[in-house]
């Protein structure tokens, strides 16, 4: 008989200081038979929160460097400097082959299924949230993996010495996004329809995640045309073009049902009309009643569930404990925020002439972008937890040179003063936990007191679904079923909250549109690597060129533009006593030195290799193509 071990601390504790024979003869009371585990609500629920905190994450705010990679972000950090010292990543880069996880949920469901001890209607919930894990988890291995085998019944050896029937070649890819997108329709209605329910499955997450694999099968099935060598003959790797359309049907009929209510009052953050920037940092933060998340990674103080992200990445200066500041956004991220009238420009340092345009605030070369920029990135000048940061490089002399320090707040003599001419903040080249790029992380900070320190941490939640990607799922869609209308509609939603004035006209709507608008609006939600991976341009974007300075302000908005470098701004103040410029702002655009190499995503990327292992076990395995 199979059993399920609990670590009790109270028999622990009372056996340590007992000394009656009879007691600590009995069978342990901590390894709870299935006949007893799976008839007692309690005990089942705990096994299934089990398996809900093993549930297989690509990002997680408890790992900074899985929401910040790709060049979305420099990493102001000594251990993780070699990122930007080479030029590629191994085919094995991104792998998953969790199939541990898979056999507990199987054996779960079979338990739950043959349970006499549960009501129908626990178990049916139960059933179906186990069930939306494992497709999730199928989720998670397909887009990483391509086709894995589907084992839908926990395998048990038979001690024959023969181990062959155990082995179960590949799916195809396309059979297991059909079987995610089955599942969560036939436990949709199963789940909870009500959108509180934000940490465990509910009628919202199942669709959701419905919606967002239906689009993922409908891109690679279009787009994977177009790289043929990253297909197998099998179908392990690759989809069918011909089946886009009903993919893309898929998404959008069910995008649909999230956006008209169908699923709960789900909806747009937007508490705080009167700071745009806020409200939409808000949403990653503010539990309370917060209509945007759909499914949620949660963590609470009180029951020791906590992470150290805020810690990480907080602006150093004035921080609790003086730590932070390691994911540094780019200049390549920042500029990409339209003006307010929706224009794609970059960040204004020069003028058309080449000369360094003159700001009377470090603040002011931000002004009139979209609100994301600053619910998104703390830029110079912007504050947090009530402090305004302090990031300035140095001095702008008369003569053109510059007056700088390799100390945070450092101050020199000049002209007789004793003037700081580097922020607390930083940038200082090559010193970690400042902000190299000139600017820090906004999105996932925790704002409450606390949250800095090691002893205290964060509960700010991880956002698996929310409400504005499926408006862009949806969006997408309809641009790619030839309703651009429908997609304009979606997508204006998100811009107006964002305070863009101008809405998009059906006509504007092209794929760097929709590319675009997902680059801003997910930013460090750990999807940007799987959308230029199944729209088949990941090898064109990280194409392992050098990007220079002037490449940097040209071709905003275009899905292809390089991202091999991280770039960074930085403000300058002028020293000039007596000019009207002085202490004003200039900014220059700089890459960290620490980038010496630049980013190559190879056809051997798109799907990550099968280790070894697996191949040695499993015969009937082929590998990933171009490995």
């Amino acid at each position: 008989m199979k059993k399920h071990i609990y670590t009790l601390l109270a028999l622990v504790l009372l056996a340590a200081g007992c000394n009656d024979d009879d007691f600590l003869d009995r069978e342990p009371t901590q390894i709870i038979p299935d006949d007893k585990a799976y008839n007692s609500y309690e005990l089942t629920l705990s096994i299934l929160a089990d398996l809900y905190s093993r549930y297989d994450d690509f990002r997680t705010v408890e790992n900074w460097q899985s929401l910040s990679g790709f060049n979305l972000a420099f990493w102001s950090d000594n251990g993780s400097y070699g990122n930007f010292e080479n030029n590629s990543w191994g085919f094995g880069s991104w792998g998953t082959w969790n199939y541990g996880y898979i056999r507990d949920l199987n054996i779960f469901i079979n338990e739950v299924t043959a349970s006499e001890g549960l009501e129908q209607d626990i178990k049916d919930r139960f059933l179906a949230e186990a069930r939306f894990l494992r497709a999730s988890c199928y989720f998670s291995m397909v887009t990483r993996m391509g086709g894995v085998p589907l084992i839908l019944e926990p395998l048990e050896y038979d001690y024959s010495g023969d181990p062959t029937y155990l082995e179960h070649p590949r799916e195809t890819e396309a059979a297991i996004y059909d079987f995610v997108i089955n599942e969560a329709e036939e436990i949709k209605d199963i789940l909870p329809q009500d959108a509180n329910t934000k940490s465990r499955a509910s009628m919202g997450a199942a669709l959701a995640m419905q919606c967002r694999a239906a689009l993922y099968a409908g891109s690679i099935a279009k787009y994977g045309a177009s790289t043929p060598q990253v297909s197998l003959p099998g179908g392990e790797v690759g989809i069918p073009e011909d089946r886009a359309n009903d993919y893309y049907t898929t998404a959008l009929n069910t995008a649909k049902k999230i956006i008209n209510g169908e699923a709960g009052a789900y909806g747009l953050y937007q508490k705080k009309p009167d700071d745009l920037a806020d409200n939409f940092a808000s949403i990653f933060y503010d539990k309370a009643t917060n209509p945007e998340a759909i499914f949620v990674e949660d963590y609470k103080l009180q029951t020791g569930k906590r992470h150290g992200f805020t810690i990480s990445n907080q602006p150093r200066f004035g921080a609790e404990e003086e730590e932070g500041g390691r994911i540094n956004p780019s200049l390549n991220l920042v500029q990409a925020f339209e003006t307010l009238n929706g224009e794609f420009a970059p960040i204004p340092n020069k003028d058309a002439s080449g000369e360094y345009i003159v700001y009377d605030g470090v603040k002011d070369i931000f002004m009139n972008r979209d609100a994301r920029l600053e619910g998104t990135v703390i830029v110079p000048g912007s504050s947090f937890k009530g402090k305004t940061v302090d990031i300035l490089a140095g001095l702008q002399m008369p003569d053109g040179s510059v007056v700088s320090g390799d100390s945070r707040g450092q101050s020199k003599n000049i002209d007789g003063n004793n003037v700081q001419v580097v922020g607390f903040d930083g940038p200082i080249d090559g010193l970690e936990h400042v902000a190299q790029t000139g600017f820090y992380i906004r999105k996932y900070l925790d704002p409450k007191d606390g949250s800095g320190q090691r002893g205290v941490q964060s509960d700010v939640w991880f956002i698996r679904y929310r409400f504005g990607e499926v408006l862009l799922n949806a969006a997408e869609a309809a641009f790619e079923l030839g309703q651009p209308d429908v997609a304009a509609e979606y997508m204006n939603r998100l811009r107006e909250r964002a305070g863009i004035t101008v809405p998009l006209a059906s006509g504007d709507i092209t794929f760097d549109r929709i590319a675009h608008e997902r680059f801003v609006e997910l930013a460090f939600e750990g999807l940007f690597f799987f959308d230029i991976k199944r729209w088949r341009i990941a090898h064109i974007v990280m194409d392992g060129a050098e990007i220079t300075a002037p490449a940097i302000t040209q071709n905003i908005g275009s899905a292809t533009k390089p991202l091999t470098q991280p770039y960074g701004l930085w403000p300058y103040k002028i020293h000039d006593p007596g000019d009207p410029d002085h202490e004003k702002y200039i900014f220059k655009i700089v890459r960290p030195s620490r980038v010496t190499a630049s980013d190559r995503f190879r056809f051997g990327n798109y799907y990550s290799m099968i280790g070894q292992d697996v191949l040695n076990n499993n015969s009937k395995i082929v590998k990933n193509p171009n490995h």
